[in-house]
């Protein structure tokens, strides 16, 4: 008797972390709480936005407003305008930051002049304002 394979559950529409930015890839074991996934691991869980969180968002869109349209800026300038002279440390929040603007549909990033997948970027990225915008 030939077996049966059960049909595997549909993965619903995709979520951004709200920590991260990255992708949330979804698990089965998600099914019944889908709508309740904020964070893709217990890290992010823990690393909640904050201020300087916050604080890194508004300097990446101020720093590019103040350029030309197709402008870019890299991560670490927002990382020294929050920064200071320790902004050294703010360089993963920066990129955090950015992807969390990919997912809010304000920004692009950039590696090799060409828009990226922020989940998957690995490596220096640029940001740029996302055109239209």
């Amino acid at each position: 008797m030939p077996h049966r394979q059960r049909d595997a559950p549909v993965p619903p529409q995709e979520k951004t972390c709200a920590s991260c930015g990255r992708r949330i890839e979804w698990r089965a074991k998600w099914a019944r709480d889908w709508d309740s996934v904020r964070y893709c691991s217990d890290a992010c869980r823990s690393h909640r936005v904050d201020d300087t969180d916050r604080a890194l968002e508004r300097s990446i869109l101020t720093l590019l407003e103040a350029r030309a349209a197709t402008s870019t800026i890299c991560p670490s300038e927002a990382a020294r305008a929050v920064g200071g002279d320790e902004w050294r440390d703010l360089m993963e929040p920066a990129r955090r930051a950015a992807r969390r603007l990919v997912a809010a549909g304000e920004v692009d990033i950039l590696q090799h002049g060409a828009p990226v997948d922020p989940s998957t970027a690995k490596g220096p990225i640029r940001i740029r304002r996302r055109p239209g915008q």
